[in-house]
Parts: C-alpha cells; sequence; structure tokens
C-alpha cells in the first residue's frame, strides 16, 4: 500500500512540475502573438488514430509504429517487422495519409521510414475576368519523407531520431526543407512510470518559389521606348518548420493478467501557437485483446480547437505470429467538422 502512494505521488509530482514550468512559459510569453507564423503546418496533425484518442498526450507512452511521430525513441521497443497504415479525412476536400514500416535490427537498433501527406482535391482556377473559372484547375499538397533510428541505450533508456524532407506544393510552385526530430524515453525507477521527451521538426526555413511567381515588370515606366516585358519574380519571405517540444508522463495505474489502466500527460510547446497541455486514459482488456481510450486536447489554451477525443481498438494476435490492429478515433473540434480516425497496422 505505501508502495503504491508513493508512485501516486511522483506521478502527481511530475504533473505538478510539467504544469509549473508551462505556466512560467505562458506568463512569461502571454503578450507574444504567434499563432499562424510557421508553414508546414500539417506536421501538427496527429499520427494514428491511438494518439488521436488519446487526446494527443503519447509522448511517454507511443511504442508502435506511429512513435516515429510522437517520440521516435519509441520505436526502440519494437521486436518484429511492423507496417502501419492510417488514413483521416481531414477536412472537407483534404485527405490525410500516413504510411509506417519499421524493421528491427538485432543487436543494432530498429529502423523505420515513414511517408506523411495531406492533398487537396482539384479546385477550378478563378480569376476577376472569369468568376466560374477559367478552364483550368489546380491542386496543393504537403509531403514529408522520413527516416528513423532508435536503440535502447540500457534497458531502462531508449533514444530515437527522425530526419525528413519536407515539401508543400501548390500550383507550380513549392517550398522545401530538410529537418529532423529526436526524442527520449526513460523508463523511471518508479514501478509503471515513464517519462518521454521529444523535439520535433528542427530544421532551416521555408520558402517558397516557382513560376506563379513571375510578373511582368516595366524597371522605367516614366521612359519610353524601352523593354516594357521584362520577367520579375516576386520575392517571398521565410518562415520556420512548426517546431514542437513534447515533454510527456504515462503512469500504469492498473496493471494485472487481463487488465491494464494507463493515465499519460503531455505537455506541448510549440514555436506557434501558446502552450498547453494532453491528457489520455487507456484502458486495456482481455489481455490487450480491446483497449478502450479517451483523452483532451489543449487543456489551458486561450482559444482551443480541439476538444474531447475517443475511440477505441482490437489487438488480434494469431498462431502463426502474425498480430493485427485496427484503431478507431473520433475527434471533436470546436469550429471545424468533427474528425474519424482509421489506423490498421500488421506485425510479423
Amino acid at each position: 500500500m505505501i508502495c503504491k502512494s508513493n508512485k501516486i505521488k511522483s506521478f502527481i509530482s511530475g504533473i505538478l512540475l510539467l504544469g509549473s514550468l508551462l505556466g512560467m512559459q505562458n506568463s512569461q510569453a502571454q503578450d507574444l502573438k504567434k499563432v499562424g507564423t510557421a508553414a508546414a503546418s500539417f506536421l501538427r496533425i496527429p499520427v494514428g488514430a491511438r494518439g488521436a484518442a488519446l487526446g494527443g498526450a503519447v509522448a511517454a507512452v507511443s511504442t508502435d509504429a506511429s512513435a516515429m511521430f510522437w517520440n521516435p525513441a519509441g520505436i526502440a521497443h519494437i521486436d518484429k517487422y511492423t507496417l502501419l497504415v492510417d488514413y483521416t479525412s481531414w477536412l472537407p476536400g483534404i485527405d490525410f495519409n500516413y504510411v509506417g514500416v519499421v524493421i528491427p535490427l538485432v543487436g543494432v537498433g530498429t529502423l523505420g521510414i515513414n511517408v506523411t501527406s495531406l492533398a487537396t482535391e482539384d479546385m477550378a482556377i478563378t480569376t476577376v475576368e472569369d468568376p466560374e473559372g477559367t478552364g483550368a484547375s489546380f491542386s496543393a499538397s504537403s509531403i514529408a519523407v522520413g527516416f528513423v533510428f532508435a536503440k535502447n541505450l540500457t534497458d531502462k533508456f531508449a533514444l530515437g531520431a527522425n530526419f525528413k524532407y519536407i515539401n508543400e506544393s501548390i500550383w507550380n510552385s513549392s517550398a522545401s526543407t530538410l529537418a529532423f526530430d529526436i526524442g527520449t524515453l526513460y523508463t523511471t525507477p518508479f514501478d509503471g512510470i515513464r517519462l518521454g521527451v521529444n523535439i520535433a521538426n528542427f530544421g532551416s526555413p521555408l520558402q517558397i518559389q516557382g513560376d506563379d511567381l513571375n510578373i511582368s515588370a516595366d524597371l522605367a515606366p516614366s521612359v519610353n521606348g524601352d523593354n516594357q516585358s521584362l520577367v520579375a519574380r516576386l520575392a517571398t519571405d521565410q518562415f520556420e518548420t512548426p517546431l514542437i517540444m513534447r515533454v510527456g508522463l504515462a503512469w500504469d495505474a492498473l496493471v494485472n493478467a487481463n487488465n491494464r489502466l494507463t493515465l499519460s500527460i503531455d505537455g506541448i510547446n510549440p514555436n506557434d501557437n501558446s502552450q498547453s497541455i494532453n491528457i489520455g486514459l487507456e484502458y486495456g482488456l482481455m489481455n490487450e485483446l480491446l483497449v478502450l481510450r479517451g483523452g483532451y486536447n489543449e487543456m489551458f489554451l486561450q482559444n482551443p480547437e480541439k476538444g474531447l477525443a475517443v475511440g477505441g481498438g482490437i489487438n488480434w494476435k494469431m498462431q502463426n505470429g502474425l498480430n493485427f490492429t485496427a484503431d478507431f478515433a473520433y475527434q471533436q473540434f470546436e469550429h471545424l467538422p468533427s474528425v474519424n480516425r482509421f489506423t490498421v497496422a500488421i506485425s510479423f
């Protein structure tokens, strides 16, 4: 009973410390408005129905293929070849897709490859002269391709990094850059309590370039007889990648032969918004055959867009060593339509 009490006190102390650190950051930067100041914002869309259902409180609990997004150190705990596919009709006319492959290398570490994409449907080009459309169309897309390496440095501490290429395009123009994530996952001396830290999307700024920026220019409009059809190019601003720091705690409050109850909390510190806290709860039944989840996003954020999230999943272990996982999540939004998430994974 005393041991259980010490675990609860340790977990609560960690939450209070996390909250106080975020509170200090908020008090120091409450007058700074930085919403919408970063590019490649698709990199903030949660990956995987499990993480979405947990309200994004995943930095210390993600040990499946979606960990390449949440905390790349988590894939160090994967000991089977794994394929994960995540599809979401994110907003009307916009699809979000994620594919991740994890390859464990005995005695070396764990490798991962992931592709994230966000794409719109074709849209009609309209002008002042042709408000109903010119007959041509355009589309916009964003993609990130990542390569991950993770390793258990000890039986309690894992380290991982995700190196990725990012590209955003619209019609005939695009912007690209390189970035990386780095994360750690630590199993504390307090039984059942884990700490996860991840810094994501650290990279050089993006600047859009392309033929759409070309314009006709007359360098000397007051002079007759000069060349009035010179081609000039508009200079666009540079925008930072959406740098995010996640600090998470997880506690297995209940673990026995058939049931598991895990509580998690993440502190989020992005460079394009204010700090916030995510909380999640996961309950595994029948030896993880059925899992129920719930969470809440963006607590203490002044104008939160996300809110309640719920979901669940099944984990089917076959006799031939093949494992099948299917997860579902429902994400509530404040001003946008709610989103249903579906993720499937196969490991062998």
